[in-house]
């Protein structure tokens, strides 16, 4: 699978940029929720190796999601679920293992079929939606630790998968907050990273968005504000979307605040 590749580049560019950091950049806080660079490692490591144990079966995932599960049905936080299993794994050490894994993870993916079903902790999907939703969360929680470095990323046209998800998941940012979906779903028109034009749903001249791929990403993924882009909405429907775009399962979340999640000036 072409998407499993794309994984894969995305994980390479994020391990790029830390191997040449200092040691101490992985107990450095980033502008996601106060998470270390090393929260981040962690939370990407357990997720991607749940994501390899899916692939070879449901009692494989079971075995190794069941004592999350149980933290989870406990009261525990999503983050504090991957700690058991990292078992003190940490620093460089969890920078080596998470980069390892990434790649048994993308080989694993890109000799499987994209239609087999796998399980999660959600609705079981299919492989190349998992492997999918891999990059889109390497790309996404990437941005925090590239933030934090002072970094631009660089991107590429494999961000058309992450893209793609915010556009068809625009029903499910609003049943997430127990909205009625409005229809039709705005026209989008996108600016990829080498100049291509990708557009999505019925062109419509009062209902829209416009922008680049990459700032589109960053408001589905809520690792920007809409307000803090230059992403156009033309219409009401447009806006609401805008300002609770999410691309990600789980419980309804708020992106973050107006100017709280930026590069830094180093």
């Amino acid at each position: 699978m072409q998407q499993a590749k794309d994984f894969q580049e995305e994980s390479r560019i994020l391990a790029h940029c830390l191997e040449a950091a200092p040691d101490t950049i992985f107990a450095a806080t980033t502008q996601f929720k106060d998470w270390t660079v090393e929260d981040i490692l962690g939370h990407l490591h357990f997720f991607n190796a749940a994501a390899e144990a899916a692939l070879a079966g449901p009692k494989a995932f079971d075995r190794m999601m069941a004592p999350a599960m149980a933290e989870l049905a406990a009261g525990g936080s999503i983050l504090a679920l991957q700690f058991p299993w990292l078992a003190g794994l940490s620093g460089r050490e969890l920078f080596v293992a998470w980069r390892d894994g990434a790649t048994r993870l993308a080989d694993a993916y890109s000799t499987a079929d994209p239609k087999k079903r796998v399980k999660w902790v959600g609705p079981e999907m299919s492989a190349l939606s998992a492997i999918t939703a891999r990059q889109m969360e390497t790309w996404a929680h990437g941005q925090a630790i590239f933030d934090l470095l002072g970094q631009e990323r660089p991107e590429s046209d494999r961000i058309r998968n992450i893209v793609h998800l915010g556009v068809v998941t625009y029903g499910w940012s609003f049943r997430v907050w127990g909205q009625t979906v409005p229809e039709p779903a705005p026209y989008v028109e996108l600016i990829a990273p080498s100049g291509e034009v990708w557009t999505w749903n019925t062109p419509q001249d009062s209902n829209h968005v416009t922008g680049t791929a990459v700032e589109f990403a960053q408001i589905v993924t809520q690792t920007r504000n809409w307000k803090d882009t230059s992403v156009a909405a033309s219409s009401e429907v447009a806006q609401r979307w805008m300002q609770q775009a999410q691309c990600f399962a789980g419980p309804p979340n708020k992106p973050p605040e107006p100017g709280t999640r930026f590069r830094r000036l180093l």
